[in-house]
């Protein structure tokens, strides 16, 4: 018998500022309250103030968690942070956040820039640090305020995106069966220009002296190159592909379907979810959709999935899930987790 990495506690934060369908509808007379909501499954989407970076969101769910849980500041080996929408090219956000946590100058800190898959990868890595015996408590954070990308005249991904943070505590704990298993990982990079902020890096910097310019494309969606574009068919193809290869490498023989009590997929969107859920042959029952309040979270919304499902009483210790990333990069990633 020896020490398996466990997720013990999850809490998330989001921003005070709403965006519902009824305020897109008004500024976008084309499409209606129940259009929006056929099409995404989200009713409420959650945004950042200007001044509001993704440590303060950070920083509110892990603040959460020290309230909600028994665990202590100083039992924290370890803080790794998963953000694409960083507070600083540098130093790491995960230093500053490690700095107003509180959290000992023992404590290991790095960024990584996942994105929907990042949950997935952040679990892995917790998953390494703690049985491999260098850390006995990671808290792994998602944070992102992709708002901030997302031009005011693009509806396209307006509709979907929403602002958040998740900080999730996983640890070691003795037990002859391990919690997190059957990790699973792809990446494909030719597809990294059908979701990009093109702008903003040092392959197209913006200076004081760069005005982007405004395009129109053929859905009259508005954007600047400085704003998050995302080619919806190229997304919505890679994901009908490799989606379905990685739910065939997490399940065999010894472990099927029907062993599984609930499957988390990335929460992306209503279309999406059901078009993957009716693929890969998961009972409606089974399959997790908890982000109608909050939007598509992007690397926070597994945690909030699973995090919603265990409040309202679904999810239980003993029950095991299959959980999958997907999306920017590309990059996917699966495993199943032992709650």
């Amino acid at each position: 018998m020896g020490s398996h990495a466990r997720i013990q506690a999850i809490e998330y934060e989001l921003p005070t500022n709403t965006l519902t369908n009824e305020d897109l509808a008004h500024e976008y007379p084309q499409w209606g309250i129940e259009k929006i909501f056929s099409k995404t499954g989200i009713h409420t989407r959650h945004v950042a103030d200007a001044g509001q970076c993704a440590s303060d969101l950070a920083f509110g769910a892990c603040e959460k968690l020290f309230k909600n849980s028994t665990i202590e500041r100083e039992q924290i080996d370890f803080l790794i942070l998963c953000t694409q929408s960083p507070d600083y090219a540098l130093p790491a956000t995960a230093c500053v956040l490690q700095d107003r946590l509180g959290l000992p100058v023992t404590c290991g800190a790095f960024d990584f820039n996942q994105g929907c898959s990042g949950f997935i990868y952040g679990l892995g890595i917790a998953k390494g640090l703690i049985e491999s015996g260098q850390a006995c408590n990671v808290l792994l954070v998602t944070a992102e305020t992709y708002s901030k990308y997302v031009h005011p005249g693009d509806k396209s991904v307006r509709t979907l995106f929403g602002d958040a943070a998740a900080a999730t505590l996983v640890s070691a704990v003795v037990s002859d069966t391990p919690f997190l298993e059957r990790f699973r990982y792809g990446t494909d990079g030719s597809g990294a220009d059908n979701l990009i902020v093109p702008m903003g890096g040092h392959r197209q910097p913006v200076t004081c002296n760069t005005v982007p310019v405004e395009h129109t494309d053929s859905s009259g969606n508005v954007r600047t190159d400085a704003h998050l574009y995302m080619n919806g068919p190229a997304i919505f193809e890679f994901s009908m592909l490799r989606v379905p290869q990685l739910f065939s490498s997490l399940l065999d023989e010894t472990c099927r379907v029907d062993d599984i009590d609930f499957f988390v997929l990335h929460q992306a969107n209503k279309f999406m979810l059901e078009a993957l859920r009716r693929r890969l042959h998961i009972p409606t029952e089974k399959f997790v959709a908890e982000f109608s309040h909050c939007g598509n979270t992007v690397s926070s919304t597994i945690p909030i999935a699973l995090k919603e499902h265990h409040s309202k009483g679904y999810l239980r210790e003993g029950h095991k899930v299959v959980a999958v990333g997907f999306g920017v990069g590309y990059s996917w990633g699966g495993c199943v987790i032992r709650w």
